[in-house]
């Protein structure tokens, strides 16, 4: 993200602001500038006695207020750090009078996770004045694979699209939990490496072959038999593979399918952006498109909707998760 290259660049200038409220729905960011500012902004030596971390739920306003107060000792800041800060959600507003007229002296860090400041509201103009007011905001799925490239790309990695969808199938939209299984990667890979399939079944514990992704692409082109095969795994391995994550990702390439059809510029560029997908897969879409008529897929649409249902237990009438999947299948195909 931009916005948090240049608070990082501005730091690093010298630019350092006497307070930092990190807030919004996507932790990763304000854990990485929390981080870097608690690694970066003092010395080895200055960080004994100049820096503090504190913590939503055992301290008060008033407790952060009077540790910002404080002057630094032989050093020329400190700082201060309230972590799980949301917990002050309710008394969060006390701080105006202090960022009214900080202590230019002290680098006061706020990690407000999973919730914001109300705009409209004086705190926030007023932090937006003085420091930094930054927002985490949660990407979108369609955005998670070209942030994995970005983040890898800045590192001397690179990744193959059908392991950068398997990345996303598999651990979604939470950017911690990917970067954490990325870093394992680059430990075991040398720099320069491009991150294949094979690396992500050996190395983070997912089968390249029954997954989501190739289940959609067994549908896509109509291959009954490793369609099958893989529902039948899911069978075997329900923990790791849910119900109604399946039938959810299912549908949803559905709806992209039937889309597809509606589209009359299909030109790939538009094509991948309406339908949110990475332009090497539109091949799958392609395929799919020709195996489907918009009436069958209107059709399929329909069901899923019912397996959908029946998959949280709704009228299902006692039938398991692999009767559900072959039921879904015959559908499909049929």
């Amino acid at each position: 993200m931009d916005e948090v290259l240049q608070i990082v660049k501005d730091i690093q200038a010298g630019n350092i602001k006497p307070i930092y409220f990190l807030m919004g729905d996507e932790p990763y960011y304000i854990d990485k500038l929390s981080d870097y500012i608690e690694q970066n902004v003092l010395s080895e030596d200055e960080k004994g006695f100049n820096q503090t971390v504190l913590y939503g739920r055992d301290v008060s306003i008033e407790d952060v207020i009077s540790t910002a107060k404080r002057y630094p000792m032989m050093a020329e800041r400190q700082v201060v750090i309230v972590k799980e800060a949301q917990d002050l959600s309710r008394t969060i507003d006390q701080l105006e009078n202090y960022v009214e007229n900080p202590l230019l002296s002290t680098v006061l860090v706020f990690c407000y996770k999973y919730k914001t400041l109300d705009k409209r509201k004086k705190l926030p103009k007023l932090i937006a004045k003085l420091g930094v007011l930054f927002e985490s905001k949660k990407l979108y799925e369609n955005q998670i694979g070209e942030w994995i490239k970005r983040l890898l790309s800045g590192k001397s990695y690179s990744i193959e699209p059908k392991a950068n969808a398997m990345l996303v199938e598999f651990l979604g939209t939470d950017l911690s939990k990917i970067n954490n299984e990325l870093e394992k990667l680059q430990i075991i890979l040398p720099k320069g490496s491009t991150i294949t399939p094979k690396h992500i079944e050996e190395n983070i514990g997912f089968s390249k072959d029954f997954n989501n992704f190739e289940l959609l692409n067994a549908l896509g082109s109509k291959n009954q038999l490793k369609a099958f095969q893989i529902v039948q795994y899911f069978s075997d391995n329900q923990k790791a593979n849910p119900l109604v994550v399946t039938t959810s990702t299912v549908f949803g390439f559905f709806i992209k399918l039937l889309k597809y059809h509606g589209l009359k510029d299909r030109n790939p560029k538009n094509v991948a952006s309406v339908l949110a997908v990475n332009p090497f897969f539109l091949k799958d879409y392609d395929l799919a498109l020709k195996n489907y008529p918009m009436k069958k897929v209107s059709q399929i649409v329909s069901f899923l909707r019912d397996v959908d249902v029946k998959s949280k237990g709704v009228g299902a009438n006692a039938l398991s998760q692999s009767d559900l999947l072959r039921e879904m299948l015959y559908k499909i195909f049929n």
